[in-house]
């Protein structure tokens, strides 16, 4: 064959090339907006599909826990929290909570401060400052928790009936809001 008949067969390689290129950008693009991941480099992943992680871990804080993804921007990790079936206008105060604890646990494995975090509900990404306001309400959770550990009886600490709906331990507490 000559080569004036290979290329219109080059060129359609090409072109499929090309489409297929497009196809998976775009893909890969959706799945970013799906799980409310930022652009940039995914250094760390807890979610079903690659290998298992290793928590992060602050001894001196007694501070443990795996965030759904840590993307590197520039010198800042960024930690990310998935609640795909969460639909709110506004972040829980606990989903806030377990972010910041997540941004001080990037900060004593990393050695970096990250400026926020990000949580992701199915319909809204927020990006929650860590700032010393939140910081400072976290090691104040952290340290009324460590006395909750040594106390005789905890009285529940929530104020949601759908919460309750869905506890496990709901037949037991004697605290439930629903029958």
């Amino acid at each position: 064959m000559a080569l004036s008949g290979l290329l219109p067969i080059v060129g359609i390689a090409l072109v499929v090339v090309i489409a297929l290129t497009l196809w998976l950008w775009r893909s890969a693009a959706h799945s970013r907006h799906l799980t409310g991941l930022p652009r940039g480099r995914i250094v760390y992943e807890d979610t079903a599909g690659w290998t298992e992680s290793r928590p992060l871990f602050a001894p001196c804080y007694g501070l443990s826990g795996k965030p759904d993804y840590m993307v590197q921007q520039g010198r800042h990790t960024i930690p990310v929290e998935v609640k795909p079936s969460r639909r709110a206008s506004e972040p829980y105060e606990a989903d806030i909570l377990q972010l910041a604890a997540y941004c001080l646990l990037v900060q004593e494995t990393t050695g970096q401060r990250p400026p926020h975090g990000l949580l992701h509900y199915a319909e809204h990404t927020f990006r929650i400052p860590y700032d010393a306001r939140i910081e400072r309400i976290l090691l104040a959770t952290l340290d009324d928790m460590r006395e909750d550990l040594d106390a005789a009886d905890v009285d529940p600490s929530h104020r949601d009936p759908m919460r309750c709906r869905f506890c496990g331990h709901r037949q037991i507490c004697g605290h439930s809001l629903v029958d």
